[in-house]
């Protein structure tokens, strides 16, 4: 099962308004997109690479567009962490508050 944390869902949808703001056809397009590879994450939970900052094989990411959506594989869940821009600097501590806010 795939489950999203507040933090995770605040980002897509700062994701999609931010696009939308240009065009709402292309923030919808990417939105579904994230969601939809998110959902792939039930099947196949170790298709993302390591996450090179972190180096914990159960944190992983797929890049989608210029994002990377991050998650945590769990027995039986995996949890999306965060969607960061790809060009934004990611620090391991970030992701730390994100899996003590997965709710």
């Amino acid at each position: 099962m795939v489950k999203w944390s507040k933090p995770a869902k605040m980002d897509l949808r700062q994701i999609h308004d931010y696009i939308a703001s240009d065009s709402r056809l292309y923030a919808q397009k990417v939105a579904l997109e994230i969601v939809e590879k998110s959902e792939k994450l039930n099947s196949f939970p170790e298709v993302g690479r390591i996450v090179p900052e972190i180096g914990d094989p159960n944190i992983r990411e797929l890049l989608i567009y210029s994002y990377r959506l991050i998650y945590e594989i769990s027995p039986g869940q995996t949890d999306v962490l965060a969607i960061i821009h790809g060009k934004r600097n990611f620090m391991p501590d970030f992701l730390n508050e994100q899996r003590h806010d997965k709710n």
